[in-house]
């Protein structure tokens, strides 16, 4: 706890004056660009690996980066992606997935989580991912049937989202855009989904438009 205590006073000496501008204008309101919905492992840096300020990702963080599909059962997950689309019409969803999943090793054998019911319980809600993994990668070896597993579940949370009432209108209404990622630990690679192949490609490749004309009204600004 000291550590933490010790940043907690460099960030009120050093950080807040130099960003006071900008904690004023967010003390006001909230427009993000994202809901974020990632992993609660500690090694996902959400602000280091987007380079985001505070303001612009809206965070959702649970074991497997999982949305649960709509149900009548209010949930934390439920109000928070209601909360995100229905009040602050955020127009992105994210699911970003992660390697070393502890939570999708689990998923893989929930029959040995005996001792860690609720995450068993959980976990449930990627076991069409886990089954379209057997099927699909009984030939693949243990590291590309995991990458599989990270892959098609974020695809799966992907499916679950669009359930969700809020979710479903602003698709409808075209206020709303999905994305599936996969980061890699390792490498710092994130690779996107693309829903038109099925595919997945590097970020760079799946949004090299879009930066390409940030950059470019970046610079005649």
């Amino acid at each position: 706890m000291p550590h933490f205590a010790q940043g907690v006073v460099k960030f009120q000496r050093e950080v807040f004056p130099e960003k006071r501008e900008l904690f004023e204008r967010l003390s006001t309101g909230q427009s993000p660009e994202a809901l974020f919905i990632t992993c609660s492992d500690s090694r996902i840096e959400t602000a280091m690996l987007t380079q985001t300020d505070p303001g612009e990702l809206f965070i959702c963080r649970n074991a497997g980066n999982i949305v649960p599909p709509h149900t009548n059962q209010t949930g934390g997950m439920t109000a928070s992606i209601e909360f995100a689309i229905g009040a602050l019409r955020i127009p992105n969803i994210v699911i970003c997935g992660h390697t070393e999943c502890g939570a999708m090793k689990g998923a893989m054998n929930r029959a040995g989580l005996t001792n860690l019911p609720h995450v068993r319980e959980w976990l449930g809600y990627a076991q069409g991912a886990v089954d379209i993994t057997e099927a699909l990668g009984g030939g693949l070896d243990p590291q590309a049937k995991m990458r599989m597993l990270l892959e098609q579940n974020v695809i799966l949370q992907l499916q679950h989202l669009k359930t969700h009432p809020t979710v479903a209108v602003a698709l409808a209404q075209k206020a709303l855009t999905l994305h599936g990622w996969v980061y890699d630990i390792t490498t710092g690679e994130v690779e996107a989904y693309d829903e038109a192949s099925g595919g997945w490609v590097p970020v760079e490749e799946r949004y090299g438009a879009d930066i390409a004309a940030t950059v470019l009204h970046a610079h005649a600004c």
